[in-house]
């Protein structure tokens, strides 16, 4: 009876496994693919005592949810080579410091001075004329191992070029 029981098993599961029922309802639609955000913008910002040394930047369409936002501030500019620095940046002076810094929610991105220096007294150099670079990084790819400080290793994992870069229009 067991040899019977083994031999006629195998022939069993090829009957059901055969057999096929109707077709059931579609499923629901599945995530949206991917954003058609442009990974990385630049912005020429000034900051003045008119805006409160603050500029805010509505995005549409908005940031997704799983993304990871990044600012750099073009640090310095030398024979046509930009160097690119993490937002946070602190400047310190004899007895104060200035600070860039940002913020940001799905729609917007607020770019601000801060600090204990006198903004007013400021000159030019810290306030006028200050690019920046942002770049959205899907979440997915937040935790490799790539050094987020360093600008050109972020737009090679993204497989960015300056190219890529779009200039976003300020709205005053």
């Amino acid at each position: 009876m067991k040899k019977l029981f083994l031999l006629s098993f195998p022939v069993f599961i090829l009957l059901f496994a055969a057999c096929e029922g109707p077709t059931g309802p579609p499923g629901p639609a599945g995530p949206v693919g991917e954003s058609h955000l442009n990974d990385v913008f630049e912005i020429e910002v000034d900051f003045t005592t008119e805006n409160n040394y603050e500029v805010l930047l509505e995005l549409d369409p908005v940031i997704p949810e799983d993304y990871v936002v990044l600012v750099y501030l073009e640090w310095s500019y030398e024979d046509e080579i930009s160097l690119w620095k993490l937002l946070p940046q602190t400047v310190y002076f004899e007895d104060s410091e200035l600070q860039y810094n940002f913020d940001f929610t799905s729609f917007d991105i607020n770019l601000f001075l801060d600090g204990t220096v006198d903004f007013t007294t400021l000159s030019a150099d810290y306030t006028h004329d200050q690019y920046f670079r942002i770049v959205l990084v899907p979440g997915r790819l937040a935790g490799g191992r790539v050094d987020f400080s360093n600008y050109e290793a972020v737009m090679e994992m993204l497989g960015k070029t300056e190219s890529d870069v779009k200039t976003l229009p300020l709205k005053q």
